[in-house]
């Protein structure tokens, strides 16, 4: 349906996972298997979400996977709060990863909506 490398959604979600991954390689080995699983797991959702929709082949179905990665951003942001307040990532690095999730959403509502009037 959708030109998958076209998207700008799609690459920014990449960006994000990438920036994620470099962040999160510095939290403690203690939660390799905790915190920083599930942070790289929801920053690997928002883009593998947003390609599962662009492949369906309906605007409807792009639509509710576009819903879904909403809500991984969702996750991603409260996880990494967490990260912050336990210490594991700096406010600073922090702020600028959410706001790369902020401009995210951003786009996601903006292109769910040109869906929707098309």
């Amino acid at each position: 349906m959708h030109h998958l490398t076209e998207l700008k959604i799609w690459n920014k979600s990449l960006d994000l996972a990438m920036n994620v991954y470099k962040v999160s390689a510095f939290f403690s080995t203690d939660e390799r298997f905790g915190l920083t699983s599930q942070i790289r797991r929801a920053a690997v959702s928002i883009s593998s979400t947003i390609s599962e929709g662009a492949g369906r082949n309906t605007k409807g179905e792009f639509r509710q996977f576009l819903g879904v990665a909403n809500g991984s951003c969702y996750e991603l942001q409260t996880q990494l709060i967490i990260a912050e307040r336990l210490g594991f990532i700096n406010s600073i690095t922090n702020a600028v990863l959410l706001n790369s999730i902020d401009e995210l959403q951003k786009m996601n509502y903006s292109f769910q909506k040109m869906l929707t009037s098309k």
